[in-house]
C-alpha cells in the first residue's frame, strides 16, 4: 500500500523515495509500476513510490514537483536517497541499482530515443539519485523553470559548482526504453532556459529548496504509489517589450 516495500531478508543501506513528477500521464504510469516494483524488489531496495501531481492546466514544472516530492517524501518516513524518474523511462538492465551513491548519480545515460548513447556530456535528465546530504548541498532543484528542457543542465550545474562529479553506470547498464508518447500540452520548450542555465551560479542559492512554496491539496494512498497532488502556481508574467 502506498508503494513502500521493504525486503524481508536484509538490512538495505539506503532508505530510497522515488519521485516522479506527472501530470495526466495515468496509462505511462501503468506501465511503469508494472515494471518497476519487480525491479526493485529484485533489487533489494527499501524505497517508496511518490507520483507528484500538478494539478490545473498551467504550465509544468517539472523540477519544483521534484523539490515538492523531496519535501513530502521526508514527512511520510526518514529517507536518506532521493531518486527523481521521469515517467516513460524503463530500466532494461537489474544491475542499474537504484540506490545512492559516493556522488550524485545519473542512471539513465542510454536511452533508446538517443541510439543508446549520452546525447551530450552534461546530461542530466531522465533519471536521477541524490542523497539527503547532496540535495541539501545544491538546494535542490530549480524552482524558476516553467515548460520543457533546461531544469536538469542546471541541475548539473549546481553538482559541478559545488565540487561534486557526476556518477554514472556503464553504458551497458544504464540502458533504458522510452514509452512512446506525444508532447505533453502545457509543457512547450521553455524559451528562457539557455539564458537560466548560464545563471545557476548566481541563482542556485537563492532558488531551491529553500524557497519552495506549493499548496497541498491531496495525499493518497493507493496500492503501489502514493499521489501526491499540490498546486504550483504558474510562471511570473513576462515583461513587456515596447
Amino acid at each position: 500500500m502506498g508503494g513502500r516495500y521493504t525486503p524481508p531478508d536484509c538490512r538495505p543501506r539506503w532508505k530510497v523515495a522515488i519521485i516522479i513528477p506527472f501530470r495526466h500521464r495515468e496509462n505511462h504510469l501503468k506501465y511503469w509500476l508494472h515494471y518497476l516494483h519487480p525491479i526493485l524488489r529484485r533489487q533489494k531496495i527499501d524505497y517508496g513510490i511518490y507520483i507528484i501531481n500538478q494539478l490545473g492546466e498551467d504550465t509544468f514544472n517539472r523540477a519544483k514537483l521534484l523539490n515538492v516530492g523531496y519535501t513530502e517524501a521526508l514527512k511520510d518516513a526518514e529517507y536518506d536517497c532521493f531518486i527523481f524518474s521521469d515517467v516513460d523511462l524503463i530500466p532494461m538492465d537489474d544491475r542499474n541499482l537504484y540506490h545512492c551513491y559516493d556522488q550524485p548519480r545519473h542512471f539513465a545515460i542510454a536511452m533508446d530515443k538517443f541510439g543508446f548513447r549520452l546525447p551530450y556530456a552534461g546530461y542530466f535528465g531522465g533519471v536521477s539519485g541524490l542523497s539527503k546530504k547532496q540535495f541539501l548541498k545544491i538546494n535542490g532543484f530549480p524552482n524558476e523553470y516553467w515548460g520543457w528542457g533546461g531544469e536538469d543542465d542546471d541541475i548539473y550545474n549546481r553538482i559541478t559548482l559545488n565540487g561534486m562529479k557526476v556518477s554514472r553506470p556503464d553504458v551497458r547498464i544504464g540502458r533504458y526504453r522510452m514509452i512512446k508518447h506525444e508532447r505533453d500540452k502545457h509543457n512547450e520548450p521553455n524559451p528562457q532556459r539557455f539564458n537560466k542555465i548560464q545563471n545557476t551560479k548566481n541563482t542556485m542559492r537563492k532558488d531551491g529548496i529553500s524557497s519552495l512554496t506549493y499548496r497541498l491539496v491531496e495525499v493518497k494512498k493507493y496500492p503501489l504509489y502514493t499521489n501526491i497532488s499540490v498546486e504550483i502556481g504558474k510562471p511570473p508574467p513576462r515583461p513587456f517589450k515596447g
